[in-house]
């Protein structure tokens, strides 16, 4: 079967062609990390915002680690599909918006370049929780800061760096990491290159929310059987997306407002409802549903506790969210809409890696404030218990990894083994409230032989 590239798309089906001419784009964002929920998200909101105002937006694409997935999509001439994930049919559409491909440690100079260049207004990054605690020369933080510096010394135009992460106040986050770098650094120009940072360079919150599942060898050859042709790097995504950002830009950026983003003055009460409420329940459905023997969100779904799990979760931690935001009730039942989606196979275990990076933004957070305000917590208590039990052996990869495993092999009873897993997390304070810890070992026994009681 031929390759996807540019020759092959005269022969799509109409309605599976980019929605715009790739080689009328022009370089106008890099954007670091190359993953599916980038390609099926910001560069699909980026493609559709260039066609309905024609104006040339591409993305120079960057990957931090993988040279093959840069390799793959230089094959295919940056093109891939996106498949939307729906029961009644699903419909793979090639997205064009890809103007380039660059391995950052391969192509280091190349991306240096870019981000000096003055026709780049907007850098974007999908590069997870951990990738804003890395700052070394090599890491993305440290090449965006170095662009940056040596953007600001040349004098060249403002630019919205803009992080995509699921990260509380992801903006400010990624502001700090880049000025640190810039601010640790023996050059002698560092405070007056700071200072222009403050004027040229806006670091807008944002929120980003679709469900995208690791891509199987059976979406690999269902895409082919649909498009005719092969696509090596194919990504889904459930129908629901959503793009929310503080209006706070430098620079020229594209008008995904065209596609349906939205723009507003504080992204606040979206960014915590999100992160408690959708990502908080991914983050319990994955190590409960592992415990149960379930393999995807809508396998844990289809059990008679799964929706109980989202809507109790949801309920519980509402209380700590602003005012301004969605509805906690009616997000719950779109939530457990989308998690019930049968054409989803979003995997369980792609969920629950990180696992001691997220629950420190998800459900923590939201558990010492209810906890200091004297309400229970039941819901909580049994999403950390799953989370114990998930870091005993079960596979699940997590940069705490080792420090986790030494909690185990203490010989040390339960309740000593979460006080010392609290702690390794930066939760000192929780480890050291007994009721809470009693509560969470409560559970351990029925996890371990498979039940889910709530």
């Amino acid at each position: 079967m031929n390759r996807l590239n540019r020759a092959a798309l005269g022969a799509l089906p109409p309605a599976s062609r980019p929605r715009v001419d790739p080689t009328e784009l022009r370089t106008r964002i890099v954007h670091f990390g190359i993953g599916a929920f980038h390609r099926a998200h910001q560069a699909l909101y980026t493609e559709n915002a260039a066609a309905r105002s024609g104006e040339p937006w591409g993305i120079a694409a960057v990957a931090p680690r993988s040279a093959a997935t840069v390799d793959a999509l230089r094959a295919q001439d940056c093109l891939y599909s996106v498949t939307e994930r729906r029961p009644e049919d699903d419909v793979p559409r090639v997205v064009g918006a890809l103007t380039g491909a660059y391995a950052l440690g391969r192509d280091g100079a190349l991306v240096h370049a870019l981000l000096t260049d003055p026709e780049v207004t907007v850098v974007t990054l999908t590069i997870t929780e951990k990738g804003y605690r890395a700052a070394g020369p090599d890491t993305v933080i440290g090449h965006l800061a170095a662009g940056l510096a040596a953007r600001m010394r040349s004098g060249a135009a403002p630019v919205s760096v803009v992080s995509c992460d699921n990260t509380a106040d992801n903006g400010a986050v990624l502001s700090r990491a880049v000025r640190d770098v810039v601010r640790n650094s023996d050059r002698p120009d560092r405070e007056r290159i700071l200072d222009r940072m403050a004027e040229a360079v806006a670091f807008p919150a944002t929120v980003v929310d679709r469900i995208v599942p690791a891509t199987t060898p059976g979406d690999l050859t269902a895409t082919a059987t649909a498009l005719g042709v092969h696509d090596a790097l194919p990504v889904s995504g459930e129908p629901y997306r959503q793009w929310v950002l503080e209006d706070r830009f430098t620079a020229p950026r594209p008008p995904w407002e065209l596609d349906g983003a939205l723009l507003v003055p504080d992204v606040a009460p979206y960014q915590l409802t999100k992160l408690r409420l959708l990502n908080g329940s991914h983050s319990a459905l994955a190590p409960l549903g592992i415990a149960a023997g379930s393999t995807t969100v809508a396998d844990a779904m289809a059990e008679g506790w799964g929706e109980r799990l989202v809507k109790a979760l949801c309920a519980e931690v509402a209380p700590t969210l602003p005012d301004g935001g969605p509805d906690p009730g009616r997000y719950a039942d779109d939530l457990v809409a989308r998690f019930r989606n049968p054409a989803m196979a979003h995997l369980l275990r792609q969920i629950a890696a990180d696992g001691s990076l997220k629950i420190t933004e998800r459900w923590l957070p939201a558990l010492r404030v209810l906890r200091e305000r004297g309400a229970a917590t039941p819901v909580l208590e049994l999403a950390l218990a799953g989370w114990v039990n998930l870091t005993r052996g079960h596979g699940i990869p997590d940069p705490a990894q080792d420090a986790l495993t030494a909690c185990w092999r203490t010989g040390a009873d339960d309740t000593a083994v979460v006080r010392a897993l609290l702690t390794t997390v930066g939760a000192p304070d929780l480890a050291d409230d007994s009721a809470l810890v009693t509560a969470v070992v409560r559970h351990l026994p029925a996890l371990r032989a498979g039940h889910v009681d709530i």
